[in-house]
C-alpha cells in the first residue's frame, strides 16, 4: 500500500513538472509606475523628516528624502537612478562636513556650530586655592 502512494505521488509531481500548474506566473520583470512620499512632524516641530520617490516603469527612479530637527540641522538628498547609475546631491548644514563629490555624490555642507550640553553630565566648577578636592 506504502509503495502504491509513493507512486502515485512520483507520478503526480512528475505531471506537475512537465505540463505547469494551470495558472501563468506573474511578470516580476517588468516594473511598474509608481509613486510614494510622506510628511512628518513632531508635535511640537521638534524635528520633520521627508521622503517622495517615484518610478517610471522603466527603470528610472526619482527621489528625495530629508530631515529637519529641533537645532535647524538638517540633510536633504535628492537622487535619480537610471541608466547611468545611481547619483546623489546632498545639502546639509551638519557640524563638522564639508563640500566634497566622493563616489559621483555632491555633498554641498553649509555647517553650522552648536552648542547644546551633553545630557545627564555637568562639568564640575573650576576650584581655586590649595587643599583637597
Amino acid at each position: 500500500m506504502m509503495f502504491k502512494a509513493l507512486l502515485l505521488c512520483s507520478v503526480v509531481a512528475v505531471a506537475l513538472a512537465q505540463y505547469g500548474h494551470g495558472y501563468a506566473a506573474p511578470d516580476y520583470a517588468q516594473p511598474i509606475p509608481y509613486q510614494y512620499g510622506y510628511d512628518i512632524a513632531g508635535d511640537h516641530g521638534e524635528f520633520k523628516q521627508t521622503r517622495h520617490e517615484h518610478g517610471d516603469g522603466h527603470g528610472n527612479v526619482q527621489g528625495s528624502y530629508g530631515y529637519v530637527d529641533a537645532h535647524g540641522i538638517n540633510r536633504q538628498v535628492d537622487y535619480v537612478a537610471d541608466a547611468h547609475g545611481f547619483r546623489a546631491q546632498v545639502k546639509t548644514n551638519e557640524p563638522g562636513t564639508e563640500s566634497q563629490n566622493p563616489a559621483d555624490v555632491e555633498l554641498h555642507a553649509q555647517p553650522i556650530h552648536v552648542q547644546q550640553p551633553v545630557r545627564g553630565y555637568a562639568a564640575p566648577a573650576p576650584r581655586h586655592g590649595y587643599g583637597l578636592y
